[in-house]
Order: C-alpha cells, then structure tokens, then sequence
C-alpha cells in the first residue's frame, strides 16, 4: 500500500463526504499505452495524499499489466474511489463507494483537488451514476477528461471486441474460396458441402461483427442494460430488408446505434420509480424498452433515408453508363471504399453485379476497387510498423489475406478505429484502382471482387487488373500512414486494440535482478548539455549517444522508429520531462540514454513545458518480456519526485549526473 509509514489517527467515517481527515482511499490509474502517464498519476495521487494526511493504496493498469491490485478488503475500507483514466475501468467492485472518475492527466496536475472533490463524489450504483448496471467497462460520463473522451473509448471498446469477428470470418471465407470455390455467372460457388459449410461459418462471423460494433459501444457508455438494444439495433441496421432496403447500414449505421442505445439507457437509468420496480430495472425494463424504442426508431426513422439513399443512388449511377470509363471507374471505385459494406458499397456493387452480363467492364471496376482498403490497410502495417500497435499488426496481416479474397470489410477496424484517417485513404484508393480498370477495360465476368477472380479465371485484362489493385493499394498504404503522421494519431487507438487481446488485470512477473537502470544506462550515454533544439534533432543526438555504446545495429533505424512512436501521441511528459522510446530491430541490446538542455525542447508536454531532462530508451523488437515497459514505468515513478529532478537539473558534471540517475532502482 502507498501509504504514510505513521499514519494519522483516522476519524471514523461513512462515507468521503464526512469532512474528516485521516481518510483511507483507493485510486486507479491507466492511460491508453499503459506506460508512462498511468505511473505519473499513481505517484502524484499517492503524494498529495500523504501531504494531506490521508492514507491511499493506488493500482496501476499499465501494457505490463495490473500492479498494487487492489483487494476486496482495500475496497470495504475505502472512503472514496478515485480513476484517473483515459481507457476502460471496471468499476462495478466499487458498487456503494464514491467514485470519481477523470482523465489522466487530472491525476497527474490536479492530484490535491481531486481529493477534495471525492468527499462529495456520487456513489457508484445507485443510480446516480450507472446506477442499476452490475459490472461492465463502466464507462462514466465525462470520463477521460471530457465528453470527448468518453465518446472515443466507448468507439474503442466496440472495434477491440469487433476485430475477432472480422479476423476469424473473413480468414474462413477466404479459406473456403481459396480451396473449394469455382467462377460461375452467378458469383463463385463451392464444389462440396464440406466448404460451403465452412464458408457458411464464416458468413456468421461477418454477420455478427456489426451487432457486436454496435452493442458493445453501448456496453462502454449504458453498462449491461444497454448491450442488447445495441446488439439488436446493430442487426437491424446490418439487415437492410427489415427497412425495405436491399443495403444495410454497415458499420457507420452499428457505431450509430451503439451510441443511440447506450445514451438512450443512461437517460431511462435517470427516469425516477418506485422502489418497488427498480430492482427490476436493469434486467427487464431497460433492456425492453430501451430495445424496443432504438429498434423501431431505426426502422421506421433512419432507415428509410438509408432505402431512399440506395435507390437514388442505384438510379443515378444508372444515368452515368454513357459516361467516359475513367470517371465512371472512379465513382465506383469511391463508393465501394466508402462504407465497406453499408448502403453506397452495396449500391457500386449490385449495380456492377446487375451488368455483369451485358457490360463485364463496369463489374470490372468494382472487382478492383473491392480489395484496396483491406490490401492497403495492410500495406500500411508493413511499411510504418512503428505507427501500429502489435495486435494492429496482427489485424493488418488478416486484412491482406482478406483483401486477395476480395473481402472489403477487412478494413472495417482500421475505418472505424480512425474513421477521418482511414476512409478518405480508402477512397482516394479505390478511385484510383477503378480509373486504372476503367481505362484498361477490364472485364469480370463473374460478381465478385479481388485477386481472387483473376487467379479463377474470371477477369479479362488480368495485367491491368493486377496493376490497378496494386496502384490502388500503394495509394491507400501512402495517404493512410500520411494522414496518421500529420494528425499525430491517438493513444486511445492503441488501448481500444490492445483491450482484445490483453486481460484488464494479470500477474506482473517480478522485475529480474538485471531490471535496474544501471544496468541499461552506460557513463558514455549520458550527456550533461544537450546541443540540439528542436525534438527531431534531440532524437537524433540522443541516439547518436547509444550508437555509441555499441547496442545500436543502425542509427537510421532507430531514429525512425521513435519518431513514428511520437506520431502516435507525445512521449513529453510534463514538469519539463520527456521519455521518446521505441521497440525496434535497430536495436541489439536495451539500452537507455539521458540529456539535459538547458533552455529545453518544445516537446508537446501536457503541462505545456518545455522538456529539459531527456530520456531515451530503445530495446530490440524481440526483447524478452515486457523489460522496455518496466524501465519506463521505473523512470516515470522516479521522476515525480521533486528532488530527485532538482538533483538532475544541478548536477554539475557527468560524474555527478550519473550518480543521481544511480538512485533509480
């Protein structure tokens, strides 16, 4: 527990409200990479809590996992619960406690103020916050440092849970045409029972991904009540033929009613009952009614627009079969990348497969803009992978097997991960891939999309065909990963995937003898006056240090790895403090390098400072463990002592420097 060694004598109280002094209080800190903000916050919140002269035990949900876990007993003793957070917190095992919850960065710069304002924080569970809910991500209002936020993670926790569905049915799908399919007029069929059957199951993961999107957005913002109107309204909107349309909504309609269900179920939850009834709420009367409004509000209300959209659309490309090759192959190469599935996708396609017949090259056009967001996405992963997370990566290896498939909705994480990155990528590539098929005339004869046809037989042209998918794939890969270096992406992008793959809490190995940074930072990477003024530069000059230690295999290398790490979101702190990193090949062995700059570096802190004291830590790609997550969260505990960075900044000289940083441990 961080807690005073002595502590006061602690008035008795019910509740944080009390007003006493001497309160025993819990916290929990994460942020999106769990590395070095979550740490940060910890030992702010700890610090402010042993100068107010109250006792606080503070787990961190860091990348290495759950550290100091707080126990039940920790909790039926607590006065008030503080999350300082910018992902996904379970709160339900604070049901009856005052909880609030804020982003990281309150934890980090306002630790004082939010121990004075849990005294008069709701309580969790009744009713005046989720109240009703039992468990779940518990996504308050508000939290993560505005409304914002909030709306970003509930999108978050829908794409992590969504992403198996799209990697397991679309990995079939391809499976079951690679090995029993076969090219007929009406679209590739399957010689046996045994890979119809196996594409089948595949077809039920595709369909089920949208209702998962959809209702597990409505889980992170309503709790339980909200995951079946958001699952249910996610099916309606992927079922076009529920709202006379022959299109469903896609993933923009399921990330629609996702939200509508989820804030629909935190209005219902303020509606006040008798007491006699609210037992009943959360599993009978919410989920009804909730499901029952989202789903005929759907129907009724968005989803003839969605009708009209697609008949309009299907008339008005009508219109244009006279027009030149090059624009009509870009039209559709724009609208099959759009939605992926939704009502314009669907309308490019089905006018295409209507032609097959009588004009095999506008299906042509589609059949090579059909892969590009899944090819390019991956692409993408390959060429920047310092700009993707692992389990990124992962996603984007399924996406190219997809995209040779044919299998547009591979692309769907990427899209709604990073909707105003993503989909403009998509489109600019598949415009470009169905100009170049336009243009060449390419055919397709059968109505279906990707490398697939070709390899089948389907496509004539099949030079042509394979070049314009693969013009449109490089210009995806391109825009995308230049859009992410010029927005500077998100960190929450990075918790939201993670969160599939990575339990909220696990066992934390115990740091091996070898951990310390000693034995990471050599005397010849430590220099006392940093030369370089802008961050770029300062990069460069601390890696020009740990090349010379030996542990680099290529300067260059490393370089560029950290300065994707920083596209991703600030390494800088705050209190003049900033920590680049990267997990590379570049490198051989971890090391860590340190700088200080005099008039400091502009390094797009938190707290707006300017970053003096330096840090750079670099570890080889296939570095055993989690040891780069461990050196940075010793380093960010460290660090949030005044002292220690007052040491720092006055060390005279190297020697003296270096004996500071020996009190790292």
């Amino acid at each position: 527990m961080i807690s005073p060694a002595d502590p006061p004598e602690r008035t008795p109280s019910t509740g944080a409200g009390s007003g006493a002094r001497g309160l025993r209080l819990v916290a929990v800190t994460a942020c999106p990479t769990g590395i070095a903000h979550t740490y940060m916050a910890a030992e702010k919140l700890a610090q402010a809590a042993r100068a107010l002269g109250h006792e606080m035990k503070v787990e961190t949900q860091g990348s290495i996992g759950a550290e100091n876990v707080l126990t039940d007993n920790d909790v039926g003793q607590a006065d008030g619960v503080i999350v300082a957070a910018d992902k996904d917190v379970d709160l339900s095992r604070f049901a009856g406690k005052r909880v609030l919850s804020v982003g990281v960065a309150e934890g980090i710069h306002h630790p004082e103020r939010l121990i004075e304002r849990v005294r008069d924080a709701p309580v969790y569970g009744n009713g005046r916050t989720r109240g009703g809910g039992g468990g779940g991500s518990a996504l308050l209002p508000g939290a993560g440092g505005g409304g914002r936020g909030a709306v970003y993670k509930a999108l978050m926790n829908g794409v992590s849970y969504m992403i198996p569905f799209v990697v397991v049915g679309g990995l079939l799908i391809a499976v079951s045409l690679a090995l029993g399919g076969h090219t007929t007029p009406e679209g590739i069929v399957f010689e046996s029972s045994f890979w119809k059957s196996v594409n089948d199951i595949g077809v039920i993961g595709f369909t089920l991904m949208i209702p998962i999107l959809s209702g597990y957005i409505a889980y992170a913002i309503g709790d339980r009540p909200a995951l079946v109107p958001g699952m249910v309204g996610g099916w309606i909107a992927s079922h076009g033929e529920l709202y006379d349309s022959k299109a469903g909504a896609g993933f923009i309609g399921a990330i629609a009613t996702g939200f509508l269900a989820g804030y629909l179920v935190l209005w219902i939850k303020k509606v006040e009952v008798p007491g006699f009834v609210r037992p009943i709420m959360p599993v009978i009367v919410i989920p009804v009614v909730a499901t029952t409004a989202l789903g005929l509000f759907f129907v009724y209300v968005i989803g003839r627009p969605i009708a009209w959209l697609f008949e309009h659309l299907t008339g008005w490309l009508g219109d244009l079969t006279g027009a030149s090759a090059a624009l009509l192959g870009v039209l559709l190469g724009l609208m099959i990348a759009f939605d992926m599935g939704g009502p314009v996708n669907k309308t490019a396609f089905l006018f295409g497969a209507g032609l097959v017949s009588r004009n095999p090259e506008i299906m042509g056009m589609c059949a090579a803009a059909i892969p590009v967001p899944p090819l390019g996405q991956g692409l993408a992963t390959v060429l920047r992978r310092g700009m993707f997370t692992a389990q990124e990566r992962e996603t984007g290896f399924a996406a190219l097997f997809m995209g040779f498939f044919g299998i547009t909705e591979g692309a769907i994480p990427f899209a709604a991960a990073r909707p105003a990155r993503v989909i403009p990528a998509n489109m600019l590539g598949g415009a470009v891939a169905g100009a170049v098929a336009g243009l060449a005339a390419v055919e397709d004869s059968v109505p279906h999309g990707g490398p697939i046809v070709a390899v089948l037989g389907a496509v004539g042209g099949v030079p042509m065909f394979f070049i314009a998918i693969a013009v449109g794939m490089v210009v995806t890969a391109l825009t995308t990963v230049s859009l992410m270096s010029l927005g500077g992406g998100t960190p929450a992008v990075v918790a939201g995937l993670a969160a599939a793959a990575v339990p909220a809490v696990r066992p934390v190995p115990a740091a091996s003898p070898d951990s310390a940074l000693s034995g990471h930072l050599p005397a010849s990477a430590v220099r006392p006056s940093l030369a370089a003024g802008t961050k770029e530069a300062a990069i460069r000059e601390l890696a020009g240090l740990l090349t010379a230690t030996g542990r680099i295999r290529d300067a260059d290398g490393l370089v560029a790895a950290v300065l994707a790490r920083e596209a991703l979101g600030t390494t800088g702190l705050g209190e003049e403090i900033a920590i680049p990193h990267a997990k590379t090949n570049a490198v051989a062995a971890p090391v860590v390098g340190f700088a200080r700059s005099a008039e400091g570096v502009e390094w797009g802190s938190l707290d707006g400072t300017r970053a003096r004291l330096l840090f750079l830590v670099a570890v080889p790609e296939a570095a055993a463990g989690d040891e780069h997550l461990r050196i940075l969260a010793m380093l960010s505990r460290k660090l949030m002592d005044p002292g220690f960075r007052e040491r720092l900044l006055v060390a005279p000289d190297t020697a003296a420097v270096i004996r500071v940083l020996g009190e790292i441990e």
